[in-house]
């Protein structure tokens, strides 16, 4: 049993420690998530011995299904659809067979090597095929990365666990046994992939308009709208499992309903939501460290290492290689892209939902995916910083393709639509008129540097930026976009 004092004291330390250090952190090989695991190890069994918490615990269960069900909600809330247009090829390859592949590939060396029975195998390749959006935090906070690069990632981290959780989830049934004949399998598919996610998308969007309608008929104040936003996740979780649905599903869908419903949420809920979201997840790194503290003795730790440089090195980046092989962008940008796949708290939840099935073999594959998620911290949060700044470096000195498209889409094929051109004289006669256009300077960091005349009255936007700059214009006014 934890001690409550002790729980006060560790969330303490996580909110202060993480905005004091929050500078630091930016400028450093350092991570939040690789401090608060380290954190949780020192804590556990084999460390201080200050926490004492096993893999079944219910404190961690009910922490990280919290916090699993609410990054699956932002993560959904937060996805930019109408971006892609009829473009869905990309993240199709990325999610589908990109990541049936990693989930394949992965699935070897755990049989192999590890020694577990294939299906188990096959569930742990799921679980290492998700990639952690904590870990990626930074980057995807970081300008100086073009947005379309930024996005590539932000699809890959945001919506591959909605891929393979039904995955996992089968495969647990499987497992398990607890499904039998063909009816059953039929009655098991349809309440996971349909009946949980169409209740989570009716409290998601039905949820969202409630709260419009009455924000505008009466006005509720900000903060009873984050918070509305919170009982919104686990209205869905809750709605989607009781019904006997998957409550993560639902949670995914109740936010994807507010995007393709076209329904707003608060801004205030998204801040508060992702602050929430954060504090929850450095908390469930610390326990998961120090759940890791005892139980990894039971790990043979040269499979699991062996295991952990086929995942990071060799599985993923040579996945994403072949999926971006025709992308329009440099080598520079798709290394990048390749090399970030982070494994992390998503991977540890989900190793959680086999060890909570009671699957023989359940704890050691949690211990397994420890180390590999501890590997993955430590290295792709120590070459966040510099990587990022390396890529920042070579931008300003030279123009990428990738620096002219603002979406993902973008980086595939020829545009939909042609772009009109306009000369020099005719803008300069707009811009004389009672009308005058928005005139905007997209040249890249490269050519923005070296040249040296400009258009008096521009505004200075980088080229992948474009998108995020006109979603919060008016569209009364012509546009003129120049570059070099």
């Amino acid at each position: 049993m934890i001690d409550m004092l002790l729980v006060f004291g560790v969330i303490a330390v996580i909110l202060i420690v993480t905005a004091l250090a929050s500078g630091i952190v930016e400028r450093s090989p350092l991570s939040f998530p690789l401090m608060f695991l380290g954190l949780g190890l020192l804590l556990g069994e084999r460390g201080f011995g200050a926490i004492e918490l096993g893999p079944h615990d219910q404190v961690l269960e009910v922490t990280a299904t919290l916090t699993l069900s609410l990054v699956l909600f932002l993560d959904a809330a937060q996805l930019q659809v109408e971006e892609m247009g009829r473009r869905w090829l990309v993240p199709f390859l990325i999610l589908g067979p990109g990541t049936a592949l990693v989930i394949s590939l992965g699935a070897v060396p755990l049989a192999l090597l590890v020694g577990f029975g294939w299906v188990v195998a096959f569930i742990g390749g799921a679980i290492l095929a998700s990639t952690d959006p904590v870990v990626l935090r930074e980057i995807l906070r970081d300008h100086r990365i073009p947005r379309s690069v930024r996005q590539v990632l932000r699809i890959e981290a945001g919506m591959n666990d909605i891929v393979v959780l039904p995955v996992i989830l089968v495969l647990i049934a499987v497992a398990t046994g607890d499904v039998g004949g063909g009816g059953q399998w039929v009655s098991f598919l349809l309440k996971l992939l349909v009946l949980g996610p169409a209740i989570g998308f009716a409290v998601g969007g039905v949820g969202a308009w409630l709260m419009s309608r009455a924000d505008r008929a009466f006005g509720v104040r900000r903060e009873h709208q984050a918070l509305y936003g919170i009982g919104l996740v686990l209205a869905a979780y809750t709605a989607a499992t009781a019904a006997g649905g998957d409550g993560f599903l639902g949670a995914f869908a109740a936010g994807l309903s507010v995007v393709v419903l076209n329904q707003a949420l608060c801004d205030c809920f998204l801040d508060y939501g992702e602050t929430t979201a954060e504090v929850a997840m450095l908390l469930t790194f610390v326990l998961f460290g120090a759940v890791l503290s005892g139980i990894l003795g039971s790990v043979d730790w040269v499979p699991a290492i062996l295991l952990g440089v086929f995942v990071i090195f060799v599985i993923r980046p040579s996945v994403l290689s072949a999926v971006l092989f025709k992308a329009h962008m440099s080598w520079e940008a798709k290394a990048f892209i390749c090399w970030f796949g982070p494994r992390g708290l998503n991977s540890l939840l989900l190793a959680l939902l086999v060890v909570v099935a009671g699957i023989e073999g359940s704890e050691l594959l949690l211990a397994t995916v420890g180390v590999v998620v501890i590997g993955s911290v430590f290295i792709h949060g120590a070459t966040a910083t510099p990587f990022s700044a390396w890529y920042g470096r070579k931008a300003e000195v030279e123009t990428f393709d990738e620096e002219r498209e603002g979406t993902v889409a973008g980086l595939f094929g020829s545009h939909e639509d042609q772009i009109p051109v306009i000369t020099v004289d005719a803008l300069n006669e707009l811009m004389n008129s009672d009308s005058p256009p928005v005139v905007l300077d997209v040249r890249s960091r490269a050519h923005y540097e070296t040249d040296g005349g400009q258009i008096p009255g521009g505004i200075r936007v980088l080229p992948h930026e474009v998108t995020d700059w006109a979603s919060d214009q008016s569209h009364d006014r012509l546009v003129v976009a120049y570059c070099t």
